[in-house]
């Protein structure tokens, strides 16, 4: 009998990242990948911050799902959306058929979160979580009938902020509407956030903050945003960039332990024996209990990990504090704020036009920091001390 390849299911940065990596220490063992979309790779942070650099989705797209089958010496099913996993059976079944795996990594992604909202028009916005969503983007900026597009954005964390100042870079108005009283206030110290909104002063960007949007509504041309306090904006498109959801419903489906990810274990391997997980739909086993991690160093440290492991040398996820750089242009962030819950103050720093903000409890103990102007060796160097 043939060998059972490893299957991948999965075509984003997670899924690649194990296949390069495993192909590193394993030239020959079957592998199969198996994608819902095209299967093309591309850089999933680059749809943040491409419009400024004219790109369309298609310059985006590094290989072609062939040009990776070939990279990979691996069976790349494109357009083949997986339905259901047997762990029992070690089968996966899919729009191109059953395929039996001996070994099974699980890199689903996430989704965007959907906020209620009323209005004709609600069915408008968009959210931008892969290569095609950005092209819709890219095709709905075109047919604005003005060269700068009118666009609000509800949401300003990480996503929100970077598309705020990329839609900038390129020529359009933007309006950012978020509960919160500051940008970036999941993350960043108030002092950084602050710095961030000034950056943007005097420039085509509005901050609604302390608010929410209730409707959106078709007027004439354009769609009219009714926000909570009464507001009315006018906009030629809305983005939402208020989160993502784990992508968990086939583990669930396949009976893993699924809390807010799919649960992994310091391998990276779920709660079926040979299945493991990782990237934006993975729970990792952290020193506090277990997170989910959407960033990419945690993805590549895992990405190295379960390959080792997958060729033969078990490997535990080695997850370390990283900071995340944020891709505002406009006032360069490296953020890497302290676990939820943690007791502690945020206190300012100020070198010349940087700023560094150390996140202390009462003992002086560093649990989190944040840097404009941020350069390696500061990062490090906060890192280390933590």
């Amino acid at each position: 009998m043939p060998t059972a390849p490893i299957v991948i299911v999965g075509a984003g940065m997670a899924a690649y990242g194990v296949a390069r990596e495993l192909r590193k220490l394993d030239k020959d063992t079957p592998l199969t990948i198996i994608s819902g979309d095209a299967g093309g790779s591309y850089a999933k942070p680059m749809l943040s911050n491409a419009i400024a650099l004219g790109k369309e989705a298609a310059q985006l797209v590094s290989h072609s799902a062939e040009q990776m089958a070939a990279q990979l010496n691996a069976t790349v099913l494109a357009q083949s959306r997986v339905t259901a996993i047997d762990s029992s059976a070690a089968t996966v079944t899919s729009a191109s058929g059953t395929l039996a795996y001996s070994k099974l990594v699980l890199a689903l992604g996430a989704e965007p979160i959907r906020l209620p909202m009323g209005g004709d028009g609600a069915d408008q916005v968009l959210s931008v979580n892969h290569i095609a969503d950005y092209a819709e983007l890219r095709a709905r900026l075109a047919a604005v009938p003005h060269p700068s597009a009118r666009v609000l954005i509800i949401g300003a964390g990480l996503i929100g902020c970077e598309f705020a100042d990329d839609l900038l870079a390129g020529g359009h108005h933007v309006t950012l509407v978020d509960p919160n009283r500051l940008p970036l206030a999941a993350l960043a110290a108030p002092s950084l956030s602050q710095g961030l909104a000034q950056a943007w002063s005097g420039r085509p960007l509005s901050l609604r903050l302390g608010t929410t949007v209730e409707r959106v509504s078709h007027r004439a041309d354009a769609l009219e945003v009714t926000l909570a306090d009464g507001t009315r904006i006018t906009a030629d498109l809305v983005l939402s960039a208020v989160g993502l959801r784990p992508s968990i419903a086939l583990a669930q489906a396949a009976g893993l332990e699924t809390r807010r990810g799919i649960v992994v274990d310091a391998f990276g391997q779920t709660s079926a024996s040979g299945v493991y997980a990782l990237g934006d739909c993975a729970e990792y086993a952290t020193g506090k209990g277990s997170r989910v991690l959407p960033y990419v160093a945690p993805l590549l440290t895992a990405a190295r990990a379960i390959a080792a492991t997958l060729a033969g040398t078990p490997t535990p996820i080695e997850l370390k504090n990283d900071a995340v750089i944020v891709k505002t242009p406009s006032y360069k962030l490296a953020l890497l704020p302290p676990p939820p819950g943690t007791p502690g103050a945020w206190v300012d720093e100020h070198d010349g036009e940087r700023t560094i903000a150390r996140y202390v409890d009462e003992h002086g103990v560093l649990h989190g920091f944040g840097l404009s102007a941020h350069t390696p060796a500061l990062r490090q160097k906060l890192q280390s001390e933590m």
